[in-house]
Formats: structure tokens, C-alpha cells, sequence
């Protein structure tokens, strides 16, 4: 007893002499060094429909097997469609091999927990992690060959973990990042777009009410961007509310002739593919530059259907001929787009998140005994934001307290102008 009193009468005191982060360090990895060998999760053991998806609580927890990793306990996550094609083994053979360049021997890759995105707390780090502690609250974006975020603990390399907004709480936060790393890798990656680049510039996104459009939209916009988007017509009050300049609905009839009838683009950041480049690419301004940005690409059901090497040779075959006739054609620079997990990007995200210049969209929330049930409604198609999944009903976020004094931002919910300027 004498000894218990004296460990709570100095440890605060060291705390305050080393750094109350140290501290919580050592603790806090001692701590997770002996938490059980699983967890819980939802897993699939084949790919398919909405049956496949299984809980478990006897999952594998991934450990810290590396001097750059950082285990994550997960407090939310949020659903992408591309869990949904990834249940149904979209990507299956190229994401297991860049997953486990030995796979080619045969070696199962089940069970495969779905999910991308991570709002939690930093729980173990390895030993040459220099930016983050445990007990740290974090976001991240989950590489689609890797055990995803449907579980109670994920581990990622320091490079792609990222200190969440301090403005939110991890329900808003886990709507975030997939959309976020997507947007960026598109816009920035392929479409040469910045903070310096995007001012006035004329830029459409078609499909814009889902995740990656919604974010986009505000991304834009805080750089400076003239935005016009297409979308339905019960998303107008959203989009708008958002900061979009323009708005077509495409149930009307006339978006094309609509789009035609303003001033060319700049840049596309093309959400639906299919149709959509048959009409798109002649919105672009002709030999200036302009850049089309899909983010519908067939690599991955290329090699799922024809195998690695041929699947990937017939979608560099169809990249190439494309580009090749818009810029001859146009002057058009045709690129894919594909999400990039990146760490110091969402550092970026963070600083326009906690300065109100990007809020959380997020259309529907669910416990994670629900899982089954944010399946079903991702399915449904037409997203206004995000589903996000609580992993864990104790938020324990820095956030908490703003969520529950103010509404989540949802995608039925024409956003108040204060809001949308992040105006408390």
C-alpha cells in the first residue's frame, strides 16, 4: 500500500519533469505488450455477397513487427465502395501480391477484414517511431493490401499515420481519410492541382455527392477553385451549401447540353466513368493544358479477369491509347487516379479540417455489431457523405465534447452558411 501511495505521489511528478507524453509512452507500451494475442473483427472467409461478411473475437491482432510501425486501437472506421467490390474480390489477385510478394505459391489470403479508414488512439510504437506515442490520437488510411480497419486494432507504418484534427471527434474523423487520399491523389497527383494551382482555375466533378465528391468540393474551394458539379437533384442543397459554384442534376435530361453551354475546364475529376468521357472530354479547354481525371479505371478487374501479367499489359494498352488520342486530338491529357495512403498529406487535411475550411460529411453512423446493416445501406447507392462505423462506443476523443454540442453534418442537411466556413 505505502509503495502504491508513493508511485501516485511521484509519477505525476515525473511526468511533469520528462514530458507527460513519455511517460504516458512507457506506460502505455507496456500496457499494450500484454494485451491478448485477438481481437474482435468483422471478417470474410470468401469472397461474395452480403453473407460472407463473419464477427469474430478470435482474430490475430496485428503487433508492432517493425522498428517504423504503430498499432492503432480503432474507435471508428467508415464504409467506401470499394469495400463493397473488394468483398466481392475486386483487385483480389494484384492486391494479394502486392500484399505478399510469395503468394504466388498458392497461400490463402483469408480471412480479409475489409475497411480503409482509422480514427483511434496510437497504442504501441516501434522503436524508431520519432512522431508519435501512445495514447496520441490518430488518423489513417489503411492500404488496400493490408488488413483493413473492420477490427479493434490495426497496424500501419509511421508514413501513413497522421495526428487526427483535434476539432473532431473520431466519428466525424473516420469519414475522412479514404475520401481525402483519393481526392488528393487525383487532383494532385494527376491533375496538377495545389494551393498555388487551383486559384481560378474552372474545375467539374461529376458524381459529386458521395465521399470523395463532397470532399473534393471543399478542397477545392479552400484553395480557390471555380467549382461546378453534377449530381441529383435532392444533393443540390448539399453541394452548394458545401461551396459549389455550379450545380447540374443529372436526372434532368440536359446536363450535358448545360455543361456545354459554360466556359471550358480546366480540370475533370470524372466519379461515374462508364458514358461519362464519351461527352466529358470535349468540356476541357483545347490545348491549354487541361487535364481529365478518372477515377473508374479497369486495371484491377483487368487482372482479376485475365490474370496479372496479361490484365495488367491490356490496362497499360487502354491508358495508353486514350491519352495518346485526347492529347493528339485536343491537346487533353488523359490520367487514372487511385488513392494513395499518405500520412503527411492528411497532416495537410488536419490544418484546413481544424481551421474550418473542410467539414465531415457523414450520411449515416452505426455501432459495430451493426456492420451487416452499413453493408445494406452503402449498397443502396446514391451516398450523401459517409457511413461511418463506431468500433468502439467510447469515443475518448479530444472531439467528443464539440460532436455532442453540435448535430452531425449529414448528407439530408442543407449545411447553415456559418457552418460551412467553420464558424462555431
Amino acid at each position: 500500500m505505502a509503495c502504491a501511495r508513493l508511485f501516485h505521489i511521484v509519477a505525476p511528478r515525473l511526468c511533469r519533469t520528462f514530458g507527460d507524453k513519455a511517460c504516458f509512452r512507457r506506460h502505455l507500451s507496456s500496457s499494450s505488450r500484454r494485451l491478448q494475442g485477438s481481437m474482435s473483427a468483422w471478417v470474410i472467409d470468401q469472397y461474395g455477397t452480403h453473407a460472407v461478411l463473419r464477427y469474430t473475437e478470435d482474430m490475430p491482432a496485428p503487433a508492432v513487427s517493425s522498428p517504423t510501425d504503430v498499432q492503432v486501437k480503432i474507435y471508428a472506421t467508415s464504409l467506401n465502395p470499394l469495400d463493397l467490390v473488394m468483398r466481392g474480390g475486386y483487385g483480389a489477385k494484384l492486391l494479394k501480391l502486392r500484399g505478399n510478394p510469395l503468394s504466388l505459391g498458392g497461400s490463402s489470403e483469408f480471412p480479409v477484414v475489409l475497411g480503409r479508414d482509422v480514427s483511434g488512439v496510437v497504442a504501441d510504437c516501434g522503436a524508431e517511431v520519432t512522431h508519435f506515442f501512445p495514447g496520441d490520437e490518430v488518423w489513417a488510411t489503411v492500404p488496400p493490401w493490408k488488413q483493413g480497419s473492420l477490427a479493434e486494432f490495426v497496424t500501419l507504418s509511421e508514413y501513413e499515420v497522421s495526428h487526427k484534427p483535434q476539432s473532431l471527434s473520431h466519428t466525424e474523423a473516420a469519414s475522412i481519410p479514404y475520401v481525402a487520399s483519393t481526392a488528393l491523389s487525383a487532383l494532385v497527383n494527376s491533375g496538377g492541382l495545389c494551393a498555388e494551382t487551383a486559384p481560378d482555375k474552372r474545375v467539374l466533378i461529376t458524381g459529386a455527392s458521395g465521399g470523395v465528391g463532397t470532399f473534393s468540393v471543399q478542397l477545392l474551394k479552400a484553395w480557390g477553385a471555380h467549382v461546378t458539379v453534377t449530381c441529383s437533384q435532392n444533393a443540390e442543397g448539399l453541394l452548394r451549401g458545401l461551396g459549389a459554384d455550379e450545380v447540374v442534376d443529372y436526372t434532368a435530361g440536359d446536363a450535358a447540353q448545360r455543361l456545354e453551354a459554360m466556359d471550358r475546364f480546366d480540370v475533370i475529376l470524372d466519379n461515374v466513368g462508364g458514358e461519362t468521357e464519351q461527352w466529358a472530354l470535349a468540356l476541357l479547354k483545347s490545348w491549354s493544358g487541361s487535364k481529365y481525371v478518372t477515377l473508374v479505371t479497369p486495371l484491377l478487374s483487368s487482372t482479376d479477369h485475365m490474370g496479372l501479367l496479361s490484365g495488367a499489359l491490356q490496362a497499360g494498352c487502354t491508358l495508353n491509347n486514350k491519352a495518346l488520342q485526347s492529347l493528339s486530338s485536343s491537346g487533353v491529357f488523359y490520367r487514372w487516379g487511385f488513392y494513395t495512403p499518405d500520412g503527411p498529406a492528411l497532416d495537410d487535411v488536419r490544418t484546413l479540417v481544424d481551421s474550418g475550411k473542410i467539414l465531415p460529411v457523414v450520411e449515416a453512423h452505426f455501432p459495430f455489431t451493426q456492420v451487416p446493416q452499413a453493408f445494406l445501406k452503402l449498397e443502396q447507392g446514391h451516398a450523401r457523405g459517409k457511413t461511418v462505423v463506431r468500433v468502439s462506443e467510447d469515443d475518448g476523443s479530444q472531439g467528443d465534447a464539440l460532436e455532442q454540442s453540435r448535430p452531425l453534418y449529414t448528407g439530408d442537411m442543407e449545411p447553415p452558411e456559418s457552418r460551412v466556413f467553420g464558424q462555431q
